[in-house]
């Protein structure tokens, strides 16, 4: 506070003796000088300019992430365990319509670190949404639905599977990122990271974030690990190629690099809207 006076103080001579000597208009100058002196109070009141380390980082509440890979309808040859990975479309239109009416807002990546790192506010209700694998119906189910809402989301894309039949093509990717969805990284083919050696990092990182970063214009600063699966080699590998944080499923995060261990949850095609608001409500805390 004394320096914030200080700095005030200092200004205001300035502006005074500028002034004096030009025969100016010392009101319009004084306005001026306070708005930008409360613009500079308000940003250091509401936004520490200092980043978080990892405990502080902890001990900020979890903003709920759900994870989604299939939105489709089930077939007769989907097994229990396929059910965990499958939302029938009903179901996802009634979630998003639920989180809605409830006055969720979906918010973005760079949101959730400014907050995280920083305090930033964020909106009442936050929550992000995320998509695994590349499936056409995110963009063909999830994506117009989102739309009606004004949401948006983060697809992390498996770039095997680009224009394959069943996935998303480049262009529906560009689209995505058009509309203001975030594009991240979920590895060439889906292999565990704890097992690369050698050209694995190449193939399975580099090559990837090349191509989608073509495709969008933009950076590619965010990854989902497949299987949720991690560890500190991959943490140190992912910092050295510029990624800003790393998203598991709903395992412990690192207690020294939260940012490379968020949490979220899949969404089972058989949760009720009721049992969905209770695992948000008990495991985002």
């Amino acid at each position: 506070m004394l320096k914030n006076k200080r700095i005030g103080f200092k200004w205001v001579m300035f502006i005074f003796l500028i002034n004096c000597r030009s025969g100016g208009d010392g009101k319009k100058i004084m306005a001026v000088a306070d708005s930008v002196q409360s613009r500079k109070n308000n940003d250091s009141d509401t936004v520490s300019s200092i980043p978080a380390d990892a405990s502080a980082i902890l001990s900020r509440k979890q903003v709920p992430i759900l994870c989604y890979h299939q939105i489709r309808d089930w077939r007769s040859t989907d097994s229990k365990r396929a059910k965990d990975y499958i939302v029938p479309a009903a179901n996802f239109r009634d979630q998003l319509k639920m989180l809605a009416g409830r006055g969720y807002h979906t918010i973005l990546p760079d949101q959730l670190i400014s907050y995280l790192t920083k305090g930033a506010s964020l909106p009442d209700k936050p929550i992000l949404l995320t998509f695994d694998d590349t499936d056409l119906d995110q963009y063909s189910i999830a994506f117009s639905e989102m739309k009606k809402y004004g949401y948006k989301g983060v697809f992390f894309i498996m770039t095997v599977s680009l224009g394959r039949l069943k996935y998303m093509n480049k262009q529906q990717i560009r689209e995505l990122s058009e509309a203001g969805n975030i594009i991240g990284s979920h590895t060439w083919d889906h292999h565990n990271v704890k097992k690369y050696q050698g050209d694995d990092w190449t193939i399975q990182i580099d090559k990837p974030t090349k191509l989608l970063e073509s495709i969008t214009g933009k950076s590619i600063r965010y990854f989902a690990y497949p299987f949720g699966l991690w560890d500190r080699n991959t943490i140190k590998e992912l910092k050295k190629r510029g990624f800003k944080a790393a998203f598991q499923l709903s395992g412990k995060r690192d207690e020294k690099d939260p940012l490379y261990t968020i949490r979220r949850i899949i969404v089972p095609g058989y949760w009720s809207l009721s049992t969905l608001q209770r695992w948000m409500t008990q495991n985002f805390r």
